[in-house]
């Protein structure tokens, strides 16, 4: 166990955090175990996965067999037996982390991946989850989109992972919400890989229904639209009617949003790129690119990819992504570092193939 300095819990570059996983068996978990393995100032002590529970972690996820001597176990009954640990990683299906990660010891912080605690209103939580609301213990989680809350983040105890919809689409449109340019109506069009439907197929995410298909989904009703709305009210001043529309693709992994913009004035593509340019100057994972973003080069990496374009006053910025990696795990991870005053970067350089 690391002892804390203070009460802002930092490491040094040599010491090792002790983590454990809750839920590692899904894709979420599988890409945590597959980045904090190899991560310099991390080990994993715990890992759960009650359907797999004895199994080791390379029987189930063959892309780590022999890379791990860990093995699978249920959830404990009392989270106190996790007190000699510094992080608690929850990638678990929505409403099953609400009443655990409060009653985790309270030396130990928490990171959760689903959408227990991203939403701050009860009424649109439950609107949009179907679940009810954290009540007071939401007050102490922290929106975790790394690139516009960090000194927030730096100093949390609990955070609530974005989604991977809600990252695509809130890197896109934070410069021009922090700029004050933008009028009128937004139109996001983004699409997702079936990866992010989770590993358990279901009727629209199995591979049979989305191989050479496409079709949206969730029209006014994705979860992922009252969290983007809510943080960028945060980012500026946000009053603009957003339309939000997901699709599905053909592809196992990857998010391409489109977004669609007006501003009050004429902006030119120099401008536009400038803009993006300085306000992720200091954001390693996100890479202002020309042209268009491709999945294909952000696949399995932290990065996400941003290109703008502007004709007067229509402005479109295409972000891609990794929905399991910059939109879940490889974010969570960069928040963990920033929570123990570790390298942002640390674990996470890692480029993606090509072709």
């Amino acid at each position: 166990m690391i002892e804390p300095k203070n009460d802002n819990l930092r490491v040094s570059a040599s010491d090792r955090l002790r983590v454990a996983i809750f839920g590692g068996s899904g894709y979420g978990g599988s890409e945590l175990l597959r980045i904090l393995l190899f991560h310099p100032n991390a080990e994993i002590v715990f890992v759960t996965a009650n359907e797999h529970a004895g199994k080791s972690v390379g029987e189930v996820h063959k892309n780590l067999n022999e890379l791990t001597d860990l093995r699978f176990d249920k959830a404990p009954d009392d989270l106190v037996v996790l007190n000699d640990i510094d992080l608690a990683f929850f990638a678990l299906p929505h409403g099953q982390a609400l009443s655990l990660i409060p009653s985790l010891p309270k030396n130990v912080k928490g990171i959760d991946l689903s959408g227990d605690f991203r939403i701050d209103d009860p009424d649109v939580f439950k609107r949009f989850y179907k679940l009810d609301h954290a009540g007071d213990a939401q007050k102490n989680f922290v929106y975790g989109l790394t690139e516009t809350n960090r000194e927030a983040i730096r100093s949390a105890r609990y955070i609530a992972n974005p989604g991977c919809f809600a990252t695509a689409t809130l890197l896109a449109l934070a410069p021009m919400v922090k700029s004050s340019l933008l009028t009128g109506k937004i139109i996001v069009d983004a699409k997702t890989g079936s990866s992010g439907s989770g590993a358990k197929a279901a009727a629209n995410t199995h591979h049979p229904q989305r191989m050479n298909s496409f079709y949206a989904y969730k029209p006014f009703q994705h979860q992922h639209l009252p969290e983007i709305e809510q943080h960028l009210r945060t980012v500026g001043e946000f009053e603009n009617d957003l339309v939000f529309m997901t699709h599905s693709l053909s592809v196992s992994r990857g998010i391409f949003a489109s977004c669609y913009m007006e501003t009050k004035v004429n902006i030119s593509n120099e401008d536009l790129r400038n803009l993006y340019d300085d306000f992720y100057k200091d954001s390693f994972f996100v890479r202002i690119v020309e042209g268009s973003p491709d999945i294909n080069w952000a696949k399995n990496t932290n990065f996400c990819d941003i290109a703008t374009h502007s004709n007067g006053k229509q402005v479109v910025v295409f972000s891609a992504l990794d929905n399991l990696v910059k939109g879940a795990a490889g974010q969570a991870v960069q928040n963990m570092n920033l929570m123990f005053g570790l390298d942002e970067k640390a674990g996470l350089v890692f480029p993606g193939g090509n072709p």
